[in-house]
Order: C-alpha cells, then structure tokens, then sequence
C-alpha cells in the first residue's frame, strides 16, 4: 500500500501546494502542456492549488496565469511564506512585513562576508550588487526591472517582505550557519538553492503559512500535499499530510517526505496527480 492509498485523501478535499522553480517547472523553467492538462483535470474535479514559492509575487504571477488560477481558483504562497493571495480576486490574505530595522544590519553583514543582498519592490529588484551572476539569474527568472543600491538601505523606503543573500552554494552554507546563530529568535534563514539564501522575518515559511492559510479557508491540513526539491520546502513538506520530494530534490528533502515521485523533468507533479485518483477509481 503506497502514501496515497493509506491517506486516502479524495481529490475534491485535497490541497496541493507546489513550489515552483525545480518543482512544477522543468530545467527551462517551464510548465509542460502534460503538467497543466493534470492540474486542470485536478481543480475540475474540486482540488485547490497553491503555488508555494521563495520568488516575490511578481515572479509567480505568470506561472499562476499559465494555469488559470485567476479564472479557475487558487493561491499564490510568495517570498518564502511572507505573502498569500487569492488568485481569482487578486486579494491579499496575508502578509508579514520584514522589520526594517534589520536592514542596516544585514548589509552590513552581506559587505563583512563578501556577498551580495537584494529585495524587491513591485517588478524592481534592488541590489548591491546588480551584475554579480547570482542576482542575475533571479532578475532572468522573476524578470524584474535590474536597479543598482549600494549602499541599499537608504533607498529602501518601502515596505519589505523579504531579503535574499546570494553567493557561491559551498560558501553561503557556511553564511548560513553564522547568520542562524546571529538572528536566532528574530529572522528565519533558509536556502532555497544553494546560492540563495532566503531572510524573511521570524516564524514565516512554507509550513507556517500553509497550515495558517489552508485552516482559514476551511480546509484540512491532513489533506494538504506538498511537493518540493529544496531546503525551503523541508517546512512544508514535513507539516503535510501527504509531503512529496522530487527525484531531483536535494538529499534532505528526500529524506523527509513521505513520497518520492518522478523529476521535474519527468513531470513528476503529474505522477502526484495521477496517484490522487487512483485509489478513487
């Protein structure tokens, strides 16, 4: 008997959180014509879609079109667990603001190792540094508009939900380790690659929001599937009723889910899919 069979979760009281880059989308970053006719065939039949990212809501934006979801129903789950809107309406039902006093502070960290530091705002992403290679692969995915802040705190005005320090994968793991020790009980720290490491205040991830959001819409978290591939996905995937790793997930996430399905290459969401309704047949 596999994980769906002894769950028995009934596809029209599933939720289904997916995270995004290395999850629903191939190594192109693209959402194959087979994936999107298996979600589809999902919400006709009653499931709930959460599109479960680190990138900003700008960034997912055109993958929740892709899908309809602003036709046919369903969320967006951004910056890491710091945002969650209603596809269909456009409303935002939740959102938790970085504290801005630790801005100065994290720059100042991000010059003392060496790194770069970015947010966003709207289709902007500012940065200290704007060619360092690893910014310029998150402005190629998300497409934002390049803006140059260095130093970056006295330009940002507005308000933030995230930062995110990038840098070679074997180095940022070591940032990693010293950044939890200095912001312990203030700021929550996470990988979502290797060179990204995502800062969003205390408390917000996949798995706080998830649970949050999937009980106010009435829903059970017992019936929420989650699929991933990176250290940010590990939250979620553990809170899930059903947690899900992709082949290509990293050797963590693997290790913590209940279900290990096919590469995003392989179009593994559809594999998740399929195994939801087989034991209904």
């Amino acid at each position: 008997m596999n994980i769906f069979e002894e769950k028995k979760i009934k596809v029209a009281d599933a939720v289904l959180a997916l995270d995004l880059d290395g999850t629903l989308t191939n190594s192109k970053k693209q959402v194959t014509e087979n994936t999107k006719k298996s979600i589809d065939k999902f919400i006709d039949a009653g499931g709930t879609v959460v599109l479960a990212s680190g990138r900003p809501t700008f960034g997912v934006m055109p993958v929740a079109k892709i899908l309809e979801l602003d036709k046919k129903g369903g969320y967006i789950l951004s910056y890491n667990g710091g945002c969650f809107l209603d596809c269909k309406n456009n409303e935002q039902l939740f959102m938790k603001e970085l504290t801005h006093e630790y801005l100065p502070i994290l720059e100042k960290q991000a010059n003392e190792f060496g790194i770069n530091l970015m947010t966003y705002n709207g289709d902007k992403a500012y940065a200290l540094d704007i060619d360092e290679q690893y910014y310029m692969l998150e402005i190629t995915i998300n497409h934002f508009i390049r803006v140059k802040a260095n130093p970056l705190t006295p330009q940002i005005t507005f308000p933030i939900i995230k930062c995110l320090m990038t840098a070679d994968g074997n180095y940022l793991a070591k940032v990693e380790k010293e950044m939890k020790k200095y912001w312990e009980g203030k700021l929550n720290i996470v990988r979502s690659e290797p060179y990204f490491l995502e800062v969003t205040e205390v408390g917000i991830n996949k798995a706080s929001t998830l649970t949050g959001m999937v009980k106010k819409l009435g829903k059970s978290v017992d019936n929420l599937i989650c699929c991933g591939d990176g250290f940010n996905d590990l939250s979620m995937i553990k809170a899930a009723g059903i947690g899900v790793a992709m082949a290509n997930a990293q050797e963590k996430v693997r290790e913590a889910a209940d279900y290990i399905t096919k590469s995003n290459d392989e179009d593994g969401i559809v594999n998740v899919i399929e195994k939801l309704f087989e034991w209904e047949k």
